[in-house]
């Protein structure tokens, strides 16, 4: 189905032609054809269909030719910064020739520009849950006037602990009944199909299959490898397909970087990307693999999801993944818009327990065999210990911290929202300031109020209830007397040298006629303060022996 059949708004069909889309992929013309109509929908979809464009051009025809609309807005949840940012892309694209404005919003940057652009006026909100929450609980962006709502990758928001956060947001939404709304999954499991029935109105489910797809347009190979000959083989792959654009897939972050680090030691030019990487890094990264000046990037399965490679040539599992569906996920990249490419998985002792479960949903075998010694290629970082950036500081971990503080001052408090835990803190701080101005200044005293906090023996920090009336007097005349008590001097001798120390630092101030009397009016006010406390105990006993009197009283009478 060509575009131009389609009754759609001029500025979108120039918005289109522009983006080189001319002809409906199959989830697109099933899409439009119950979504132009107003429909509310739950597709299942996998990566790489075109589903980006399938939900993004009912909604711009939405907002440009439906009067009724008119002020209203879209809002587009997807699950990852990298995602938002080419959905954003895409839309600005398509809507290039009206006068729609798109943005996005996502955590790992400053509030300020996000603020900033929103107070300018956007009609397509592109977020991450998190942070388009922490925007509406501001006072920064206003979900009134929600007209179209788009769940993205609705599985992915599940498996990254978003379904909380994603229900509460819908709930702040206009009414299900005064909204469209769209949900996409690679998966419809049960969690996507209890929000579909929970959030929308007689939704209309579509399912694309691609597995077919898959298996058939992409050249897959599994290699028997041990894991110590894994970079051999993976240096080896690599001189042999010289690709001109590759994707590395690794589990865990930690294998990502070491990876990584040992093809830049064998002088292959690669990059690495992970979920904790600072988004400007992120985002050059993915920038550079688009363009092409970045042809192997090193990737887990969070991380890649969003990012969009045209003419991928290669997909290399250099660990099998332990979630069968991300098997379909990862080689489905190198097979977009009905193109060819390869997909080749390294399988040790340690990945071959993943095999059976992916083999079981593919429902076919991967054609494998085992690695050739021919093909191996000498790894000159064998035997070397690589050192992680995760054992050190990096530096844009700093940079993190300083955004992450500035964004908390940045956000308007209103209506008692915000950041109330910052402001408490600085209060406490201030307290704190203040007490300290009131302090004796002396040396000595400065120092034995100092260490009598962190040692535990201070008078502030020492509970003397359970002591008598004559021990506390002893304890005060060794801690504050003219004179140093006979035992304490005994004790001295015989002292450790830490206890020395110590004693060193608790020794009578230079000022200490001031002192003295100081402490002689703090000692009374504590003994006031005790004996009323007995006297009260005194007081409560004998109404307790009273009590119990009556009753046994009354019980033989009773009797």
């Amino acid at each position: 189905m060509q575009f131009k059949e389609l009754s759609l708004h001029t500025h979108l069909i120039k918005g289109l032609e522009k983006a080189s889309y001319f002809e409906a992929t199959p989830v697109q013309e099933e899409v439009l054809s119950l979504a132009l109509a107003g429909d509310d929908l739950y597709v299942q979809s996998q990566t790489g269909t075109g589903k980006t464009a399938a939900f993004l051009i009912p909604t711009i025809q939405s907002l440009l030719a439906n009067e009724t609309l008119s002020g209203k807005k879209a809002l587009i949840m997807v699950p990852t910064r990298e995602l938002a940012v080419q959905v954003e892309k895409e839309a600005r694209l398509l809507s290039s020739f009206s006068k729609l404005k798109t943005a996005s919003f996502f955590g790992g940057v400053s509030y300020e520009k996000q603020i900033a652009a929103l107070k300018k006026g956007v009609d397509i909100l592109v977020g991450t849950p998190g942070r388009v929450l922490d925007l509406q609980e501001s006072g920064s962006m206003d979900l009134s006037e929600i007209a179209v709502l788009v769940v993205d990758e609705a599985d992915r928001m599940f498996d990254m602990g978003f379904y909380p956060d994603l229900r509460r947001l819908i709930k702040l939404l206009p009414d299900a009944k005064k909204r469209q709304t769209m949900l996409f999954s690679a998966t419809l499991n049960t969690y996507v199909k209890n929000l579909a029935w929970e959030y929308t109105v007689d939704a209309k489910e579509i399912t694309i299959d691609a597995d077919s797809i898959t298996l058939d347009e992409i050249e897959q190979k599994l290699f028997h490898i041990s894991s110590d000959k894994k970079m051999e083989l993976l240096l080896g792959t690599l001189e042999k397909e010289k690709p001109q654009s590759a994707i590395i897939f690794c589990n865990t972050k930690k294998a990502c970087e070491i990876v990584s680090k040992r093809l830049a030691l064998n002088a292959v030019k690669n990059e690495y990307i992970m979920g904790d990487l600072a988004q400007s890094k992120r985002l050059k990264i993915i920038e550079e693999v688009k363009k092409g000046s970045l042809s192997i990037l090193i990737a887990t399965d969070v991380a890649a999801r969003g990012i969009d490679i045209n003419d991928l040539e290669l997909v290399i599992n250099y660990d099998l993944p332990n979630e069968s569906e991300n098997y379909v996920h990862r080689i489905g990249r190198t097979a977009r818009a009905g193109k060819k490419g390869k997909a080749y998985s390294f399988c040790s002792e340690q990945d071959v327990y993943n095999l059976p479960a992916i083999e079981k949903y593919l429902e076919s075998s991967i054609p494998s065999e085992l690695a050739d010694e021919a093909i191996l290629k000498e790894d000159k970082s064998k035997g070397i210990y690589i050192k992680l950036d995760a054992d050190i500081e990096r530096p844009y971990e700093k940079d993190m911290r300083r955004t992450t503080r500035s964004s908390q001052r940045e956000l308007p408090r209103q209506r008692g929202q915000g950041p109330k835990t910052t402001e408490r803190k600085k209060h406490a701080q201030g307290s704190y300031q203040k007490t300290n101005k009131t302090r004796p200044t002396g040396n000595a005293s400065t120092k034995t109020r100092n260490l009598a906090p962190r040692m535990g023996t201070g008078m502030g920090t020492e509970d003397l209830s359970a002591l008598s009336f004559d021990e506390r007097m002893k304890l005060y005349k060794e801690r504050y007397g003219q004179g140093e008590n006979p035992q304490s001097q005994q004790k001295k001798k015989t002292a450790s040298p830490n206890q020395k120390s110590f004693a060193k630092n608790e020794a009578k101030p230079k000022n200490a006629a001031s002192f003295d009397t100081k402490n002689k009016s703090q000692i009374k006010a504590t003994e006031n303060k005790n004996t009323e406390i007995e006297r009260n105990q005194k007081k409560a006993e004998t109404k307790q022996k009273g009590f119990l009197k009556n009753l046994v009283s009354l019980f033989n009478k009773t009797k």
